[in-house]
């Protein structure tokens, strides 16, 4: 029973197939990422049978703290910026990660309980990953497309800041439409697994449901929080960045 999720790996061999055959590139990543997935799952699953024991606060901050370093470290690979890339990823990443996660703990949300902050802190430094990407691109894409004008207002007088400013504003809405997008189809669309999860466990259904919005508006809080702290804290980074590439 437990290796009949091998068969699913159909599903990456056609991807494989597609991509190899369109010469899309990402072939390579796609194996290595299918794989790696499933040892770090592996890995986690022998692992939180020990983690859930842990009843030291310091012991849980020190692991939410590993995940928002490693989140840094992927987040730098993929959006790659050329100073201080890694440095500024961690600090928006984790920043708006706990600025998120210690609201929920502190109106009671939530609690400083292993089986509770390690998932709730997982899912909001993951998604925080991704908003942080999107943001990122998004605003080098911007910066490419319209650097002559950005050029133009600083010849004018304008700082790089005021210059940016319709640019970082596009770039924070485009990273919040795929929160918003599951915020608007949750229970209709998708269908989420927490709330099947507690409803089969026997859970009331306003209890699951629950508990399912505060993952939901938890999301929506990271993701602005993310989007806004990575436009402000990393625009000069984000811009040498672009007009680097650019240029080359």
């Amino acid at each position: 029973m437990e290796f009949k999720f091998l068969l699913s790996y159909i599903l990456i061999l056609i991807a494989l197939y597609y991509s190899f055959k369109e010469k899309l590139g990402v072939e390579k990543d796609l194996v290595y990422s299918s794989i790696r997935a499933f040892i770090q799952l592996l890995i986690l699953g022998y692992l939180l049978h020990y983690i859930f024991k842990i009843e030291n606060p310091i012991g849980l901050i020190l692991i939410l703290c590993f995940m928002v370093l490693f989140a840094g470290w992927t987040a730098q690979k993929r959006v790659n910026l050329v100073e201080k890339g890694y440095i500024k990823a961690t600090i928006s990443i984790g920043l708006s990660s706990f600025l998120v996660l210690f609201s929920l703990i502190a109106i009671n949300v939530i609690t400083f309980k292993p089986n509770e902050i390690i998932p709730v802190g997982g899912m909001i430094i993951g998604n925080s990953l991704n908003v942080y990407t999107l943001t990122v691109d998004r605003f080098k894409g911007e910066i490419k497309s319209k650097i002559d004008i950005i050029e133009n207002i600083v010849a004018l007088g304008a700082t790089l800041k005021q210059a940016l400013y319709i640019m970082k504003k596009q770039s924070v809405k485009s990273a919040l439409i795929p929160t918003i997008n599951s915020l608007q189809t949750v229970g209709i669309i998708h269908i989420p697994g927490i709330t099947t999860g507690m409803l089969l466990a026997g859970a009331k259904p306003l209890e699951a449901v629950s508990y399912q919005l505060v993952i939901m508006y938890m999301m929506v809080a990271v993701a602005l929080w993310t989007a806004v702290i990575t436009i402000n804290f990393t625009y000069q980074e984000i811009f040498k960045t672009a007009v680097s590439k650019n240029e080359g």
